[in-house]
């Protein structure tokens, strides 16, 4: 029963907190509505910032659901017994072995993302459309579905089938040989998803020759930057918010504009920004982060390496083990449903480097290209996006993988005086 209470206070713990940050940041969004902060009144209407106000308020209040919801939903798998059923059921259906605990890990994932559907379709076709975001056709959204499972589904299982079986054959170092195969198949993932996936979800054209073309190569050139292509996505048949982002390692990198930030921006800007991006990688910003990936999934397959030998792991979580047999899935099962209530607590830590490294590809967008572009560009992407202006410094601190817009406006502006 002791990590049962350790459990409880856990998860107890970091839903409480989940929902006191949301309620701050909806108190303090909520208290600066009725003004524009005074470093961007002169580019930011009143309507627009009540508009980012309450954008952030609905996506903040529809989270607070979810998160109950969720909360729900772990406590009925374990304490509640439901994957001990579960898990009786399929054996009683398929008898011991890996096919077994297969489908129990796919019925898991199936049952969450049922229960996720209406969150997505409330999201996108009322909270996304009261706002003014959405363009995304509900035979577009299905069409999504339906190809997320049947890729998720060619990749996944025998992904998954490979780990369950080093679990059952490889011994007592079954995790390290896991942790290597997981690590080698998401750096082929770096390659396979812009090559052959993302072409299946959207349309990726050549950026046209032209003005912008020309000053994006010049940024390439000063920058000793190789890439494979430009290129732009049709990312306005889902949304009118706008991006740009790298896709692929190596000789396969690629730079990707959504068409609607070619819409938004001037061609100045739209080098700025990719400027920024271009930071990350100078930065080593993305060598760093999978780095870090790798190392805290080496951690975590350690310790489910370890846990997943203890009787008490799965009694103190509802359900009964076969002591004499294959507990690889259902071990499994158990460590991908509770380990998110130990790890969020580390989510502040992720969260400040992520802002380090925002400032740090700021500083190189503004030495490489032109921080007032930067700025006028963030602004416009602020307007279009309804990003509030007025965050709550604890949430904030807590969650933000960005620093505030007042203070990343204010750190650009020291390059540009």
């Amino acid at each position: 029963m002791t990590f049962t209470i350790v459990f409880l206070i856990a998860f107890i713990a970091s839903f409480g907190l989940r929902h006191w940050l949301s309620q701050r940041q909806i108190r303090y969004v909520a208290k600066h509505r009725d003004a524009v902060p005074a470093e961007f009144a002169e580019k930011v209407t009143l309507a627009e910032h009540q508009k980012a106000a309450d954008y952030t308020i609905a996506k903040l209040r529809l989270g607070i659901i979810e998160n109950g919801v969720s909360a729900i939903i772990l406590i009925c798998f374990t304490l509640l017994g439901g994957l001990q059923i579960l898990n009786m059921a399929l054996l009683q259906l398929l008898g011991e072995g890996i096919p077994q605990q297969m489908a129990l890990l796919v019925s898991i994932v199936l049952i969450s993302g049922v229960l996720d559907i209406p969150f997505s379709w409330y999201k996108q076709f009322h909270l996304e459309e009261r706002f003014g975001f959405n363009r995304m056709t509900k035979k577009l959204f299905f069409s999504d579905m339906f190809k997320g499972i049947s890729v998720g589904s060619a990749i996944g299982v025998p992904l998954l089938w490979v780990i369950l079986s080093l679990m059952e054959k490889a011994g007592d170092l079954w995790w390290l040989w896991a942790w290597a195969v997981l690590t080698v198949f998401s750096l082929l993932m770096q390659w396979v998803f812009p090559t052959f996936i993302a072409p299946l979800f959207n349309k990726f054209q050549a950026l046209d020759e032209g003005p912008l073309k020309t000053q994006i190569e010049a940024l390439l050139k000063r920058c000793d930057f190789a890439s494979q292509g430009l290129f732009v996505m049709d990312g306005s048949k889902r949304s009118a918010h706008g991006n740009a982002f790298f896709a692929g390692m190596g000789k396969a990198k690629r730079i990707v504009f959504f068409d609607t930030l070619i819409e938004k921006l001037n061609p100045g800007e739209v080098e700025a920004v990719l400027a920024h991006e271009l930071g990350h990688y100078k930065c080593n910003h993305i060598r760093k982060r999978l780095l870090v990936s790798f190392a805290l999934s080496f951690a975590m397959f350690a310790l489910l390496g370890w846990i997943s030998t203890k009787v008490w792991f799965y009694t103190d979580l509802g359900v009964m083990p076969n002591l004499n047999g294959y507990n690889g899935g259902l071990a499994l099962a158990l460590f991908m449903l509770v380990s998110p209530v130990f790890s969020f607590f580390f989510t502040p830590l992720s969260s400040l480097a992520s802002r380090k490294h925002e400032y740090e590809a700021d500083g190189f967008a503004a030495e490489k290209s032109s921080a007032k572009d930067l700025v006028t560009a963030l602004v416009k992407l602020y307007q279009d996006n309804a990003s509030t202006l007025t965050p709550d410094p604890i949430y904030t601190a807590f969650y933000s993988s960005h620093p505030p817009a007042p203070l990343r406006i204010a750190n650009l502006q020291r390059f540009s005086s």
